[in-house]
């Protein structure tokens, strides 16, 4: 496993397709991510072309970030003559080791980018402590 900043990804989820276990057959891809950290929380910025906000999916439970979306063809009834745009829908999981504040987690999706915010819970964040003179 790779850790950075705090979340963990296995080999197998840095392919380029990925093929979680879902009831449908259709094709799954691993989207790009970039995850910083700054001193109250963890950011980590998804690519999810095509995804709606209505059609993103945002989890976290025991320690496990999951992330879905779902991509809607964009044409119906085409005949094409060349056809290179792969459809089909987006999903990572990430094992979170800090400790985050879960119920301040916030997310949005603005131009085919999520961004999810994963605030540290005040017990992990650096805190100063100041020095008395005696």
């Amino acid at each position: 496993m790779a850790a950075k900043n705090g979340l963990m990804q296995n080999k197998e989820q840095r392919a380029e397709v990925n093929t979680p276990e879902r009831t449908h057959g259709a094709a799954t891809f691993t989207p790009r991510c970039d995850i910083f950290e700054t001193a109250d929380e963890l950011i980590l910025c998804a690519d999810l072309p095509g995804v709606e906000s209505g059609d993103a999916d945002v989890r976290f439970e025991n320690g496990e970030l999951t992330i879905y979306g779902r991509c809607q063809p964009r044409q119906q009834n085409v005949n094409y003559l060349a056809n290179e745009y792969g459809a089909g829908d987006y999903y990572r999981a990430f094992t979170v080791g800090e400790a985050v504040d879960s119920d301040k987690i916030a997310a949005n999706l603005k131009n085919g980018v999520l961004t999810v915010h994963l605030p540290k819970s005040a017990a992990v964040k650096p805190r100063k402590i100041s020095v008395q003179a005696e």
